[in-house]
């Protein structure tokens, strides 16, 4: 079993460099260093004594994750991106725990962590209140939010790791329109968080911009059971049957994740509709599902990996120097476009009259 001694003569470097390297403190370290020193690890296979590192530091080399729902495969690709660069790089697992957005299921899981000797972090919840994120983080959390800007005005004790999620909807409107829909659709579940009041924001920002206030909707549906993020696909196939019947049924429809636009372009097909032809739908994530469905589905691209790396290293930067102060990091989203968007085939002005055939 190699040494950390051995990945120092490896790389060239003294002992403590390699520490340095395992724990995060990387900030200064030139970039050329770096790289040997993460060579010769991967080459070494290097793993750091565990055990060893808890009895001199009384934490357990584990960063907590917890979800709304597995359920749900966008969360399963964080874990994923989230695992893989704290084992490789840091010699750190991952805890993962189930919130299903419930302040105090958080807050009990906060608990949990810290008794198992847990000391860093990532949530991704979005609540418009984070007060008892905030009192974890005062009680000695290292504590990363993921999704959620900070709050305005608010010094904070957390990191904040998001996408701009206005940005996102508001692409994904004005694509919409530009494929010469006017009757929109922003479908979400009732409940607001903080990423999908800013969903909406967007859409709606989108909508003013391009004059059709009149014709585009916010369409808030009832979660099926409590697990609102693992029930989403169905509360989108039962919005989609519903707005089939409507008169003036929209032929652009954006669901606040790809989640729910699955179930969107299930319910249209259950109606008798057709995406592309008869209605168009575009998710916000852009999971690998979303190539798979058919037709392929249109969506945002949240830059996982770029921020499952910001994350991870907020979390072992600040465990190895807690005199850092909490930022704010905000990501840009991308337009994937693929089959499930198409010009309509009647356009249509809002009232109804038609422009064109």
């Amino acid at each position: 079993m190699s040494r950390i001694s051995d990945v120092a003569r490896r790389a060239g470097v003294s002992n403590s460099t390699v520490s340095n390297v395992m724990n995060g403190r990387i900030d200064r370290m030139a970039k050329e260093t770096l790289a040997r020193v993460e060579a010769a690890i991967r080459d070494l296979k290097y793993r750091p004594n565990t055990s060893a590192r808890q009895l001199k530091t009384g934490h357990t080399p584990l960063i907590g994750l917890l979800v709304p729902s597995m359920a749900n495969p966008m969360y399963g690709f964080i874990a994923r991106e989230v695992e893989t660069l704290a084992q490789e790089r840091y010699g750190f697992r991952i805890m993962i725990g189930n919130t299903y957005r419930d302040a105090a299921k958080e807050a009990h899981f906060f608990e949990d962590l810290m008794a198992h000797g847990v000391r860093g972090v990532i949530i991704i919840s979005s609540l418009l209140d984070e007060q008892h994120v905030e009192a974890a983080a005062e009680g000695g959390l290292v504590v990363v939010s993921y999704d959620r800007r900070a709050t305005p005005g608010m010094a904070s004790v957390i990191d904040h790791v998001t996408v701009d999620n206005f940005e996102t909807s508001r692409l994904a409107t004005q694509h919409l329109i530009e494929q010469g829909h006017l009757r929109l659709a922003f479908v979400t579940p009732s409940g607001r968080t903080m990423s999908r009041s800013e969903k909406v924001d967007g859409f709606l920002a989108a909508v003013r911009t391009a004059g059709l206030e009149g014709s585009a909707q916010v369409v808030e549906g009832l979660p099926v059971d409590e697990y609102g993020d693992s029930m989403m696909s169905e509360l989108g196939r039962t919005q989609a049957v519903l707005m089939a019947k409507s008169k003036q049924r929209p032929t652009g429809v954006i669901g606040v994740n790809d989640l729910l636009a699955f179930g969107l372009m299930a319910g249209f097909r259950d109606a008798g509709l057709a995406v592309p032809q008869d209605v168009s739908v575009i998710g916000i994530d852009n999971v690998f599902l979303s190539t798979l469905m058919y037709p392929a589905m249109t969506s945002v691209r949240v830059p996982v990996p770029e921020m499952a790396q910001v994350m991870v290293e907020r979390v072992m930067n600040r465990l190895s120097d807690p005199s850092l102060p909490a930022q704010e990091f905000v990501f840009a989203p991308t337009l994937v476009a693929r089959d499930s968007v198409a010009a309509p085939l009647r356009g249509e002005s809002p009232a109804g009259q038609v422009l064109f055939s």
